[in-house]
């Protein structure tokens, strides 16, 4: 009664105004229970109360406060303990609030070891943290090789020659302490191939490959193939193994006819070289007869100079014809033709 009496003692003008602000007052209470109040009945009911102060909060905040509110009715109803403050953090983080919220309750009811920092870190690491914690409780198989439209199966060859065709399944669990930093399927999927080509090339025979296709998966399952990377390796197991090419065999073929070319140009290199020393000889046989019949046209001037100087005789000059008859006589006689006089000559 007395706030009544102080209100009607008021001044006209002082009436107006506070009626004025009360019925703003109203319509901004009627427009947040319009926006707000059925998400704030909905988180008091579940007991993950949410106050007016924080929804409208989230909306100045540009954060989704149905997403952020819903996600922490589920996380409660869980039974974790997870803040508001904490889900807007890494909703502004660019994070997946839901998408967390559901990988920490399955990592709960599955006991695995997952605090809200490492799911928010491996989650804005860009990993699926909620598919990590299912293929974490449900072992995920993965074909080795990845199925390609030009290739399906891995390759490699035995000591003896004989290709084998090998198709594998790697049984893996995700490492939620490594997923952080570590290697994905693909690394997997190398590391797996590598392996299997190396204990095929190591066999000495394709038989005995063929025999304990087994040993293969034993021998990769040893290496640790699975360090670094983001999974465990629970099995590798070979699907299928096929006889492929005798590769030896192709390579023996290939290097005999590179052999057979190599010889015959070095065959070809040498006849060439002995045509060119042949066509080298005839050209100084040729050279040096020409030689001598520069040497022999200078024999006249020779005589003609003895005589002129008395070195040489009429009679000396007609000893050396007879001489010279006599030569070409033994030489007609030893090839069995009739001497030729000079005058034939």
């Amino acid at each position: 009664m007395q706030d009544l009496f102080i209100i009607l003692a008021m001044p006209p003008a002082v009436k107006i105004g506070a009626i004025i602000v009360g019925i703003f007052a109203a319509i901004v209470f009627i427009l947040m229970i319009f926006a707000y109040g059925s998400l704030w009945l909905q988180a008091r009911l579940s007991g993950a109360s949410v106050s007016f102060a924080e929804l409208i909060g989230m909306t100045l905040r540009k954060v989704n406060a149905r997403t952020i509110v819903v996600s922490r009715i589920t996380a409660i109803k869980a039974g974790l303990e997870v803040s508001t403050a904490q889900l807007e953090s890494h909703f502004l983080s660019g994070g997946r609030v839901a998408n967390v919220v559901r990988a920490l309750i399955a990592a709960n009811r599955a006991n695995i070891e997952l605090s809200w920092q490492t799911a928010t870190a491996i989650d804005l690491a860009g990993r699926d943290i909620l598919e990590a914690v299912q293929t974490s409780v449900n072992p995920k198989v993965i074909d080795c090789p990845a199925p390609r439209p030009d290739k399906d199966t891995i390759d490699a060859v035995a000591q003896d020659g004989i290709q084998l065709k090998a198709k594998a399944r790697v049984t893996v669990r995700a490492n939620i302490a490594r997923l952080i930093g570590g290697a994905t399927e693909e690394t997997i999927i190398a590391r797996v191939g590598e392996g299997i080509v190396t204990t095929i090339g190591s066999a000495m025979s394709y038989k005995s490959v063929l025999e304990n296709p087994d040993n293969i998966s034993k021998s990769v399952l040893a290496k640790g193939l699975d360090a670094g990377t983001a999974f465990e390796i629970l099995s590798i197991d070979i699907a299928d193994i096929d006889v492929g090419e005798n590769i030896g065999a192709q390579l023996q073929v290939a290097q005999a006819e590179a052999d057979l070319k190599r010889a015959k140009a070095e065959a070809e290199k040498r006849a060439a070289m002995a045509r060119a020393r042949e066509q080298e000889m005839k050209a100084a046989v040729e050279e040096n007869r020409a030689k001598v019949v520069l040497a022999e046209a200078e024999i006249p001037k020779a005589m003609a100079d003895a005589f002129r100087q008395g070195n040489l005789g009429i009679m000396d000059y007609y000893r050396m014809k007879n001489i010279n008859a006599d030569t070409s006589m033994r030489d007609s006689i030893a090839k069995g033709g009739i001497p030729k006089t000079e005058d034939e000559k």
